[in-house]
């Protein structure tokens, strides 16, 4: 690369990260809490700023253990910082997506150069799922950030492991231990499974038995413990359960069963990942094949390099795919090494002006995204849940982009203008991401309890009681900043219901007269399709509903 193309793509970096900072952060508040998840991992970091414990997770006031708690502290500091809002609980999901970002330009600048780093950059960018999961308040990102983190460390740090007196290589694996130990208290202890298993299988297939001894850095090791014991050990000493709940019935037991009612085939990621990939998924079989390391015997360096993210992204995958419990969000921590691969097989296509991987790119890429493309144009027309003139201004726009997307590379490439093809390529991915963040506005009026509890505000009055009947709206006790009374619904509280002290917060059908008929004024919010079995179980029919959502009808015992 000459010194012209180096200044080009400098300049080119600056706009990405402008473009980066308005993709992610653009209108982040500008939608609800999505039920559940946004409510859930927003209503408990409010809890601790209400209660002021920051050591024991609660939901809706009752203890909560499925997932450690450095998410909650980082949203309760954002809380602190921004108010209570939409913009203050997805602040860190968007920032430490841009954060995976910022790593994986500086690990595919080291191991191949500006250009790779540029492309790897803005394929993880401009990747749907990585989007996605980077515009809402959900614990994945910050996973796939701390784990992004720690396989940095180690990579750099084996580079340097044989001098572990030199201050470089204290400090990657530093990096490469507290990276592990914020992913365990970030979402428990698959934030050392998962990078043991990576360095398991690159020890043993490179068979550099030297790194077992160079790695187990004592200082690092210290330090792993020094972040993760201080809370496990503060939580299971005032919550005796704790220890059983969350590492033998969350982890294990999660891992191994289908407790959770989540299981999905073992193939379940496969379209989940090629789709999570778009606009860029037709890189992805060229990317894979270059990486796959054989012959094993004729591994140097650069082989070495590509082994080591490809089970990056190998272990991760081939782990929660058999695992009998799957969300799609699981497999964001592949997307880093992915994006390294994908953005070098890119930078060959185009500096190389390689005629053949292009063709075959653009190809792979015509076969995926040409049927999603009709998906999406057909799809507002054939279902039976929202009405096509609502869906067509969301699907419309990112269609037309891909159909350029398409076009454009197909066109530069008949032209043999490669630079030309990467320009357009670069410039509609984050159009076509851009045009995909309207659809959180779709999913406002679809997935969100914003609008229930603004309505419930205007007719609640100081002291009311606000029950919700055979559901939890998650979002609702943070919008309404009060605790809900559930009846006849447990669900994922059930462990904490079970043991909170005052049986007036969870009550079962037959006793819901006894709270409509007392002395509070009640606020009761139902589903549509709940009106006559809840008048059955109160005896009596319902007064007319004081105001109704599409999902929801809210009632009032008394004026």
């Amino acid at each position: 690369m000459n010194l012209s193309q180096s200044r080009s793509l400098r300049k080119y970096t600056l706009l990405l990260i402008l473009a980066s900072f308005l993709l992610y952060f653009g209108g982040l508040g500008g939608y609800g809490l999505l039920e559940p998840d946004e409510g859930r991992y927003s209503e408990i970091p409010r809890e601790m700023l209400e209660t002021g414990d920051f050591v024991t997770p609660r939901l809706n006031y009752v203890k909560y253990f499925e997932k450690p708690v450095l998410h909650y502290w980082l949203t309760a500091a954002s809380l602190a910082v921004f108010g209570e809002n939409e913009f203050a609980g997805r602040f860190w999901p968007a920032l430490l997506a841009l954060g995976s970002v910022l790593a994986t330009w500086i690990l595919a600048r080291r191991l191949y150069g500006l250009p790779t780093a540029f492309f790897s950059s803005v394929i993880l960018t401009t990747s749907l799922l990585h989007f996605a999961i980077g515009r809402i308040n959900i614990i994945d990102m910050p996973l796939a950030f701390f784990l992004t983190l720690a396989m940095a460390g180690l990579r750099f740090g084996m580079d340097e492991a044989g001098d572990l007196s030199s201050a470089k290589s204290r400090r990657y694996l530093l990096v490469f231990y507290a990276g592990m130990a914020l992913a365990v208290l970030s979402k428990g202890l698959i934030g050392i499974v998962l990078p043991g298993g990576i360095l398991f299988w690159y020890i043993l297939l490179t068979r550099r038995w030297n790194l077992v001894r160079r790695l187990l850095y004592m200082p690092g090791i210290l330090l792993f413990f020094a972040l993760v014991v201080p809370w496990f050990f503060e939580v299971c000493r005032r919550n005796g359960d704790f220890f059983y709940f969350f590492f033998i019935q969350e982890h294990f037991l999660r891992y191994a069963t289908t407790m959770h009612g989540r299981y999905a085939p073992m193939w379940f990621f496969i379209p989940i990942l090629i789709v999570g990939l778009f606009p860029w998924a037709g890189l992805l079989p060229g990317a894979l094949r270059s990486a796959i390391p054989l012959p094993l015997r004729a591994l140097g360096r650069e082989k070495q390099d590509e082994l080591f993210l490809f089970l990056w992204f190998a272990v991760i995958f081939v782990f929660f795919s058999i695992s009998s419990s799957k969300l799609i969000p699981y497999i964001v921590p592949v997307l880093p090494p992915l994006a390294v691969l994908m953005g070098r097989y890119l930078s060959h296509c185009i500096e190389d002006e390689d005629v053949k991987k292009t063709g075959r790119f653009l190809l792979w890429n015509s076969l995926l995204l040409v049927p999603f493309i009709g998906a999406l144009l057909v799809y507002p027309f054939v279902n039976d849940r929202i009405a096509a003139g609502r869906l067509l201004p969301y699907s419309l726009p990112v269609a037309a982009i891909l159909i350029l997307f398409v076009f454009s590379g197909w066109h530069s490439f008949l032209r043999r203008n490669f630079k030309r093809l990467a320009f357009f390529l670069c410039v509609l991915s984050f159009a076509n991401m851009f045009a995909f963040g309207r659809v959180f506005l779709l999913y406002d009026s679809l997935l969100t309890a914003r609008e229930l509890a603004g309505r419930i505000a205007e007719i609640r009055n100081e002291g009311d009681i606000v029950a919700q009947f055979g559901n939890y709206d998650q979002g609702l006790p943070f919008y309404l900043k009060q605790r809900i009374v559930l009846v006849n619904y447990m669900g994922e509280l059930e462990f904490g219901a079970l043991q909170e002290t005052d049986p007036s917060w969870f009550i079962r059908g037959e006793g819901l007269p006894a709270l409509w008929e007392g002395e509070k004024r009640v606020v009761l919010v139902i589903n549509r399709d709940q009106k006559e079995y809840v008048a059955e179980q109160l005896g009596r029919p319902l007064p007319a509903p004081s105001f109704e959502t599409e999902k929801r009808l809210v009632f009032v015992n008394r004026k």
